[in-house]
C-alpha cells in the first residue's frame, strides 16, 4: 500500500479506533492450539530498508497483522537494491517483508525516520497519542531523538564504525572490516522487536500505550558486551583478531587442505582432546600450553603447530576425525555449504512461498520454534501498491470516486493488477 504524507495524516486517526482489540486480556482462549501470541494485533509500518521492516517481519511471523505504507510509485528503498532480483522485486526486500498484511486498526506504529520529520506532518508521537492513546509508537533512528548527532542520516555501516564495531573486526595485522551481513540494523530490529513486545506487555497492565526510542548506535555499543566492559573497567582497548579469540586459545578458523575449520577449546580439558585428535600428544604436556592464561601468553608459537597440522588433511577428514568428541568444531560454509548442512534443513530454516511475478522461491525461515503454535504462513511481500485500492475501499469505506481522486493526485498509487 501507498500512502503520501497527506494520506498518512488520516492514517493517524484511524489508528485510535478499536485499539487493542484481539490482544490477549488474561482470560484463556477456548481452543489453544495453535493461537498466535500477536493474533490481532495491527503494526503500521512506516519503515524501510532493514533495521525496522526486521522487526516488524518477526512480529508478522508470531501472527501480527502489518500495514507497509511506501512511497507512491517508488516504494522501500530496498525494492531496487539489486541484482539479484526475483521477478520485479530485488531479493534483499523479499528477504525481509514477508507477512506484510494490511489492516485498518493499529496497536504498534513503527517508524525509521530522521527524528521531526514526522512531527512536522502530524505524525510525532505526541500527535499519535493525543487520537490514539492505545499506540505502541516505536522509532528508530541512527543516534537518538537528541543529542549532537540526532539529525544525521543512520546507516548501517556509519554506525557499526562509530560504536567500535569495526575497529574490533577485521585481520590482526590488517584494516577494519564490516561485517559480512548488517548486524548493526539486525541487532537494531531485534531490540525494536523485543521492546514492542515488551510494550504490549505494559499496555495489557496499564492500559496505555508508550514511546520507544531504539537507535543503531545505542543498539551496536550495548552489544559489544565484553569488549566493552573490559576497557570501562580496566581501560583495555579492543582490537582486531580476525578469527581468533582474545582471551582463549585455541579458538579460531585454521585452513585445511582444502577449506577452512574452526576449532574452539575453552578449557584445558578440551586442548587435551584438540590435541589427541591431532596426534600432536607432546603437546599436552608441555609447560608452555599447560593452562589458558599459558596458552594465550603462547598463542602465536602453539598456533604455528596447531595450523601446520590442520593443513595436512582435507576438512572432511577432519570433520569425521572431532566426530563425537564433545569440542566446538565446525567448516566454514559458503552459502551453498549451509543449506546443505543436515542440521540447517532439520531446523526448517528454508521458508518456500509464492510470489506473483517469481512464482515459488525460497527465503531464511525463522529462528525460534515454539511448542504450541506455529508460525505463521509465510506470504510473500505485496508488490508496489498490490493493496492500495483493497484497503481504501473495503477496509476504510472510502468510495470509487475519492479513491479516484486519490490516485490521480498522486496521493496514493496502486499495481496495474488492481
Amino acid at each position: 500500500m501507498l500512502w503520501s504524507a497527506a494520506a498518512l495524516r488520516r492514517s493517524s486517526l484511524l489508528c485510535g479506533r478499536g485499539g487493542g482489540r484481539g490482544l490477549w486480556t488474561g482470560r484463556p482462549q477456548s481452543d489453544t492450539d495453535n493461537v498466535k501470541p500477536l493474533a490481532g494485533v495491527k503494526i503500521l509500518d512506516l519503515t524501510r530498508v532493514l533495521a525496522g521492516p526486521f522487526a516488524t517481519m518477526n512480529l508478522g511471523d508470531l501472527g501480527a497483522e502489518v500495514i507497509k505504507v511506501e512511497r507512491p510509485g517508488v516504494g522501500d528503498d530496498t525494492r531496487s537494491w539489486g541484482p539479484p532480483f526475483a521477478g520485479t522485486e530485488s531479493t534483499y526486500f523479499l528477504s525481509v517483508n514477508r507477512n506484510k498484511k494490511l489492516a485498518a486498526v493499529c496497536d504498534v506504529f513503527v517508524e525509521n525516520y530522521v527524528p521531526g520529520k514526522l512531527s512536522a506532518i502530524g505524525l510525532g508521537y505526541e500527535d499519535v497519542d493525543k487520537v490514539a492513546p492505545h499506540i505502541i509508537y516505536c522509532s528508530i533512528t541512527g543516534y537518538g531523538h537528541t543529542g549532537p548527532m540526532s539529525q544525521r542520516a543512520g546507516y548501517d555501516s556509519v554506525a557499526a564504525a562509530i560504536s567500535g564495531l569495526m575497529n574490533i573486526t577485521g585481520p590482526e595485522d590488517g584494516d577494519p572490516v564490516r561485517p559480512g551481513v548488517a548486524m548493526t540494523d539486525l541487532a537494531t530490529g531485534l531490540y525494536a522487536y523485543g521492546a514492542i513486545m515488551a510494550g504490549l506487555i505494559q499496555r495489557c497492565k496499564t492500559g496505555k500505550g508508550l514511546f520507544i526510542d531504539c537507535n543503531l548506535l545505542s543498539s551496536q555499543v550495548a552489544c559489544l558486551t565484553q569488549i566493552a566492559a573490559n576497557y570501562l573497567i580496566d581501560q583495555k582497548e579492543g582490537k582486531r583478531w580476525g578469527t581468533a579469540h582474545g582471551s582463549i586459545v585455541p579458538y579460531q578458523a585454521f585452513k585445511t587442505k582444502d577449506g577452512y575449520l574452526v576449532v574452539g577449546a575453552g578449557n584445558n580439558k578440551q586442548f587435551v582432546t584438540v590435541c589427541k585428535v591431532l596426534n600432536l600428544p607432546e603437546l599436552i604436556d608441555d609447560s608452555k600450553y599447560k593452562t589458558n592464561h599459558l596458552r594465550v601468553q603462547n598463542r602465536k608459537e602453539l598456533i604455528k603447530i596447531l595450523s601446520a597440522r590442520f593443513e595436512e588433511e582435507t576438512t572432511a577428514t577432519w570433520l569425521c576425525l572431532f566426530e563425537g568428541c564433545g569440542i566446538p568444531y565446525g567448516p566454514i560454509n559458503n552459502m551453498k555449504g549451509v543449506f546443505a548442512e543436515p542440521q540447517v534443513l532439520h531446523n526448517g530454516l528454508v521458508m518456500e512461498m509464492n510470489h506473483p511475478t517469481a512464482g515459488k522461491i525460497s527465503v531464511p525461515g525463522p529462528a525460534v520454534r515454539y511448542s504450541k503454535f506455529k508460525m505463521s504462513e509465510a506470504k510473500a511481500p505485496p508488490l508496489l501498491g498490490q493493496h492500495t485500492t483493497h484497503i481504501l475501499k473495503d477496509i476504510l469505506g472510502y468510495d470509487d470516486r475519492t479513491i479516484g481522486k486519490l490516485l490521480s493526485a498522486g496521493v496514493v498509487s496502486q499495481h496495474e493488477a488492481n
